[in-house]
């Protein structure tokens, strides 16, 4: 067998079921293709990947390149279009065989479909995704998983998971002969028409992209500081890098193995015994599964208004409320410090994205698809099943028996930021608005307000009235 290994969300060596597939062959190519349709305007008037995941995603490969040469090959990074790049590289370099992993999102799938027909007689071999439980581990068939999460955590806690994964070869098998005059050095984000983002000292996410950074984190969070020990106390935290595991960014873009997180918190918990932090761990990993489950059963409907529930009524309306909740210049400052600290860095906690997501659907009643692609443009760690699941279920359509999950955002802020200290970080205008206030501006004379450039909310919700002067 003569191999190309088509790396897509699957930038790493461990636990990596193509390339283990591809261990025997004669030669090997690994190639990554980068197609400038993810930097193009979509339906929503926002790019597929901003600068942050970019150059996330750029640092990932660079450290790909050295695990591969470590082992005696190389990374070839292509800009263009997969349909094209693969089947031409492999008539090129006379290749027979090509190995990637599945996909289970709609755009994503359809394109494996084309790079299939495109290759004609060239088989394509397809290894399961980086999901924690495989088709076969599943509780029941895909149709009939639970629509509700609780029913589908019941089921697979029914019997212990245990899981094995593989770790990186010692060696892969060289390069087919011409391939490396054919190799490209990386393009640079300016190259790609981003620029260089700024670096933020307050980011909550100070880490960089690829396998070694991963498993670093990895073993740090777990076995050097034991973080997650405390996770399911701090796991609602929003300053600093240390409130939660901070895997995701790896994971959705496939240089961390979602068994390899579960294999080895199993073998933290066999040493230092399972807490309810290290389960609540689990069960995070847990939704995720489940979103990429839902989302592999129900493909396009997630994408749409209505959701799963296909529901008849028109999509919210998009106003200029969308373009200040984007801009974080909302007037609620908890509101607009997340969206200032997702600009800025390309993240937000877990409990920032519920709020906001929350706020801008039901507060200021815009389309929620608005926000979703929103999230898909600036996210480091954005991954299809998981935002969109995330924003169907918080807009009653997705996986909820409720119709609608709404968060009183000034209820949220006096519970998660009672001394403001997260407001202060990311919104300097209020730093001289006294501490009392900050989560309150609007409360201030408009004079004031306007002097020290933060916008006025048009009107005090009746719900945050409880909370104006006193913490939940």
């Amino acid at each position: 067998m003569r191999a190309l290994l088509w790396l897509k969300q699957d930038l790493r060596l461990d636990d990596h079921p193509a390339l283990q597939a591809g261990l025997a062959a004669e030669c090997l190519l690994p190639v990554y293709v980068l197609d400038p349709a993810l930097l193009q305007l979509n339906a929503f008037g926002m790019r597929r990947m901003g600068v942050h995941r970019a150059r996330f995603l750029l640092e990932s490969l660079t450290a790909l390149e050295g695990e591969l040469r470590q082992r005696g090959s190389h990374l070839q990074v292509v800009i263009g279009t997969p349909e094209q790049t693969i089947p031409q590289l492999v008539a090129q370099l006379n290749l027979d065989h090509v190995l990637a992993l599945e996909e289970i999102a709609p755009d994503e799938q359809a394109q494996v479909a084309r790079v299939a027909h495109c290759l004609g007689h060239t088989p394509l071999q397809l290894a399961p995704t980086n999901n924690l439980l495989r088709n076969e581990e599943l509780p029941c068939s895909l149709d009939q998983l639970p629509h509700v999460f609780s029913h589908f955590r019941s089921l697979v806690e029914e019997r212990v998971q245990v899981f094995q994964p593989r770790h990186a070869p010692d060696r892969i098998p060289g390069l087919p002969e011409g391939a490396l005059a054919l190799m490209q050095p990386l393009p640079t984000l300016s190259q790609l028409g981003l620029g260089e983002p700024l670096s933020v000292p307050a980011s909550a996410f100070p880490f960089s992209g690829g396998e070694p950074a991963a498993l670093a984190r990895l073993r740090d969070y777990l076995w050097k500081t034991q973080g997650v020990r405390q996770y399911k106390d701090t796991r609602n935290g929003m300053v600093g890098s240390e409130y939660s595991s901070k895997f995701s960014p790896w994971l959705a873009n496939g240089s961390l193995s979602a068994r390899r997180v579960i294999a080895e918190l199993r073998r933290y918990e066999a040493q230092y015994k399972r807490n309810d932090s290290t389960h609540w761990l689990w069960v995070e990993m847990l939704w995720r599964d489940f979103f990429r489950w839902t989302l592999l059963r129900h493909g396009s409907a997630l994408f749409k208004a209505g959701g799963l529930k296909a529901s008849e009524q028109a999509p919210p309306q998009l106003d200029q409320r969308f373009q200040d909740w984007s801009r974080g210049r909302t007037g609620m400052p908890l509101v607009d410090a997340n969206m200032r600290e997702l600009a800025a860095t390309g993240f937000m906690s877990n409990r920032g994205r519920q709020v906001v997501a929350s706020y801008l659907i039901n507060d200021l009643q815009q389309d929620w698809r608005h926000g979703a692609a929103w999230f898909e443009e600036h996210l480091i760690d954005y991954d299809p099943a998981s935002n969109w699941g995330n924003w169907a279920y918080l807009a009653g359509v997705g996986n909820d028996p409720r119709h609608k999950r709404v968060f009183n955002a000034l209820r949220q802020a006096r519970e998660y930021d009672p001394d403001a200290q997260y407001v202060s970080l990311w919104l300097p205008e209020l730093r001289d608005v006294p501490q009392a206030l900050r989560h309150t501006p609007f409360l201030l004379a408009g004079g004031h307000l306007r002097s020290i450039g933060y916008p006025q909310l048009d009107s005090i919700p009746e719900s945050w009235k409880p909370y104006l002067h006193a913490v939940a």
